[in-house]
Protein backbone atom coordinates (compact mmCIF):
# COMPACT_ATOMS: atom_id res chain seq x y z
CA UNK A 1 0.00 0.00 0.00
CA UNK A 2 1.52 3.21 -0.97
CA UNK A 3 1.48 6.62 0.69
CA UNK A 4 -0.85 9.15 -0.54
CA UNK A 5 0.93 12.74 -0.95
CA UNK A 6 0.22 15.16 2.25
CA UNK A 7 0.69 18.30 1.65
CA UNK A 8 -1.31 20.55 4.33
CA UNK A 9 -1.58 17.54 7.05
CA UNK A 10 0.31 16.26 9.55
CA UNK A 11 -1.32 13.68 10.87
CA UNK A 12 -4.25 11.92 12.46
CA UNK A 13 -5.40 12.09 15.68
CA UNK A 14 -7.22 9.38 18.21
CA UNK A 15 -8.42 10.33 21.74
CA UNK A 16 -9.32 8.08 23.87
CA UNK A 17 -10.54 8.08 27.18
CA UNK A 18 -8.21 5.77 29.81
CA UNK A 19 -4.74 4.82 29.75
CA UNK A 20 -5.94 1.26 28.87
CA UNK A 21 -7.46 2.36 25.44
CA UNK A 22 -4.54 4.03 24.49
CA UNK A 23 -2.04 1.64 25.67
CA UNK A 24 -4.23 -1.16 23.05
CA UNK A 25 -4.37 1.48 20.46
CA UNK A 26 -0.34 1.82 20.25
CA UNK A 27 -0.19 -1.69 20.33
CA UNK A 28 -2.70 -2.61 17.66
CA UNK A 29 -0.98 0.47 15.57
CA UNK A 30 2.52 -1.14 15.66
CA UNK A 31 1.54 -4.30 15.24
CA UNK A 32 -0.15 -2.69 11.96
CA UNK A 33 2.87 -1.27 10.63
CA UNK A 34 2.57 2.07 11.51
CA UNK A 35 6.04 3.91 13.01
CA UNK A 36 5.74 7.32 13.04
CA UNK A 37 3.13 8.19 15.47
CA UNK A 38 3.17 9.66 19.55
CA UNK A 39 1.16 9.35 22.06
CA UNK A 40 0.08 12.30 24.06
CA UNK A 41 -0.97 11.70 27.78
CA UNK A 42 -1.76 13.99 31.14
CA UNK A 43 0.50 11.71 33.24
CA UNK A 44 3.34 8.89 31.79
CA UNK A 45 2.10 5.39 30.84
CA UNK A 46 4.90 3.59 30.68
CA UNK A 47 3.44 0.82 28.78
CA UNK A 48 2.39 3.13 25.80
CA UNK A 49 5.96 3.45 25.34
CA UNK A 50 6.46 -0.10 25.27
CA UNK A 51 3.27 -0.97 22.85
CA UNK A 52 5.09 1.92 20.66
CA UNK A 53 8.61 -0.45 21.10
CA UNK A 54 10.43 3.35 21.54
CA UNK A 55 14.22 3.65 21.53
CA UNK A 56 16.16 3.55 24.77
CA UNK A 57 16.82 7.43 24.90
CA UNK A 58 20.64 8.44 25.00
CA UNK A 59 20.12 10.85 27.63
CA UNK A 60 21.67 8.46 30.42
CA UNK A 61 25.35 8.01 27.24
CA UNK A 62 25.30 12.17 27.26
CA UNK A 63 25.39 12.76 30.89
CA UNK A 64 27.91 10.20 31.36
CA UNK A 65 30.09 11.37 28.99
CA UNK A 66 30.26 14.80 29.85
CA UNK A 67 30.49 13.89 34.08
CA UNK A 68 33.64 12.00 33.12
CA UNK A 69 34.64 14.74 30.44
CA UNK A 70 34.01 17.04 33.27
CA UNK A 71 35.87 14.93 36.04
CA UNK A 72 39.23 14.44 33.70
CA UNK A 73 39.42 18.23 32.77
CA UNK A 74 39.26 19.32 36.41
CA UNK A 75 41.87 16.89 37.15
CA UNK A 76 44.35 17.67 34.33
CA UNK A 77 43.61 21.23 34.84
CA UNK A 78 44.39 21.33 38.79
CA UNK A 79 47.17 19.05 37.59
CA UNK A 80 49.05 21.34 35.16
CA UNK A 81 48.41 24.44 36.82
CA UNK A 82 49.75 22.55 40.29
CA UNK A 83 52.96 20.99 38.77
CA UNK A 84 53.37 22.44 35.31
CA UNK A 85 52.10 26.57 35.28
CA UNK A 86 52.70 27.54 38.73
CA UNK A 87 54.38 25.13 41.05
CA UNK A 88 54.55 26.46 44.58
CA UNK A 89 55.91 24.47 47.55
CA UNK A 90 53.69 24.79 50.37
CA UNK A 91 54.48 23.21 53.32
CA UNK A 92 56.87 20.78 51.70
CA UNK A 93 53.89 19.03 50.46
CA UNK A 94 54.59 17.17 46.68
CA UNK A 95 52.71 19.69 43.64
CA UNK A 96 51.15 16.65 42.80
CA UNK A 97 49.08 16.22 45.44
CA UNK A 98 46.10 14.04 44.36
CA UNK A 99 43.71 13.92 47.36
CA UNK A 100 43.57 18.25 47.26
CA UNK A 101 42.32 17.60 43.85
CA UNK A 102 39.65 15.11 44.77
CA UNK A 103 37.07 18.03 45.38
CA UNK A 104 37.34 20.29 42.78
CA UNK A 105 37.38 17.08 40.28
CA UNK A 106 33.93 15.70 42.12
CA UNK A 107 32.06 19.43 41.56
CA UNK A 108 33.72 19.83 37.72
CA UNK A 109 32.12 15.82 37.14
CA UNK A 110 28.47 17.09 38.55
CA UNK A 111 28.92 20.53 36.80
CA UNK A 112 29.54 18.89 33.00
CA UNK A 113 27.06 16.19 34.20
CA UNK A 114 24.23 18.88 34.48
CA UNK A 115 25.16 20.68 32.00
CA UNK A 116 25.37 18.05 29.23
CA UNK A 117 21.85 17.10 30.82
CA UNK A 118 19.99 20.25 29.96
CA UNK A 119 22.10 20.33 26.52
CA UNK A 120 21.05 16.96 25.48
CA UNK A 121 17.96 17.64 26.47
CA UNK A 122 16.99 20.36 24.47
CA UNK A 123 18.80 19.14 21.71
CA UNK A 124 17.22 15.22 21.87
CA UNK A 125 14.06 17.04 22.36
CA UNK A 126 14.25 19.29 19.22
CA UNK A 127 13.56 22.79 21.57
CA UNK A 128 12.93 25.45 20.93
CA UNK A 129 9.57 24.85 19.44
CA UNK A 130 7.58 27.70 19.76
CA UNK A 131 4.85 25.92 17.78
CA UNK A 132 3.34 22.08 17.50
CA UNK A 133 0.59 21.18 14.82
CA UNK A 134 -1.15 19.19 17.43
CA UNK A 135 -2.36 21.91 19.01
CA UNK A 136 -4.49 23.09 15.71
CA UNK A 137 -6.92 20.41 17.03
CA UNK A 138 -9.42 22.35 19.24
CA UNK A 139 -9.80 19.06 21.79
CA UNK A 140 -6.14 18.23 22.22
CA UNK A 141 -5.83 20.69 25.36
CA UNK A 142 -7.60 18.23 27.86
CA UNK A 143 -4.29 16.20 27.06
CA UNK A 144 -3.03 18.01 30.30
CA UNK A 145 -6.19 16.85 31.82
CA UNK A 146 -7.78 14.02 31.54
CA UNK A 147 -7.76 12.82 27.97
CA UNK A 148 -5.26 10.43 25.82
CA UNK A 149 -4.36 11.11 22.50
CA UNK A 150 -2.54 8.65 19.62
CA UNK A 151 -1.02 10.40 16.61
CA UNK A 152 -0.03 8.91 13.41
CA UNK A 153 1.70 11.25 11.11
CA UNK A 154 1.49 11.94 7.74
CA UNK A 155 5.17 11.01 6.84
CA UNK A 156 5.20 7.88 7.97
CA UNK A 157 5.74 5.26 4.76
CA UNK A 158 2.36 3.24 5.81
CA UNK A 159 0.04 6.63 6.12
CA UNK A 160 -3.13 6.55 4.18
CA UNK A 161 -5.50 9.63 4.83
CA UNK A 162 -8.50 7.28 4.18
CA UNK A 163 -6.94 4.15 5.59
CA UNK A 164 -5.66 5.12 8.22
CA UNK A 165 -8.82 7.18 9.46
CA UNK A 166 -10.20 4.21 8.83
CA UNK A 167 -8.10 1.90 11.09
CA UNK A 168 -8.10 4.58 13.77
CA UNK A 169 -11.83 4.33 13.73
CA UNK A 170 -11.72 0.39 14.31
CA UNK A 171 -9.83 1.43 17.61
CA UNK A 172 -13.31 2.52 19.02
CA UNK A 173 -11.99 6.61 20.06
CA UNK A 174 -14.15 9.11 21.34
CA UNK A 175 -13.01 11.28 18.15
CA UNK A 176 -10.77 10.91 15.33
CA UNK A 177 -9.57 14.49 14.08
CA UNK A 178 -7.24 15.71 11.21
CA UNK A 179 -4.36 17.52 12.42
CA UNK A 180 -3.21 20.06 9.82
CA UNK A 181 -0.11 21.54 9.61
Amino acid sequence: MEATPTTGIYGLMAEFDTPTQITEAAEKAYAAGYRKMDAYTPFPVEEVCHAMQMPKSKMSLIVLTGGILGGIGGFLLQVWTACVYYPLNIGGRPNFSWPSFIPITFECTVLLGALSAVLGMIFLNDLPLPYHPVFNNPRFNRASQDKFFLCIEADDPKFNAADTRKFLESLHPVEVAEIEK
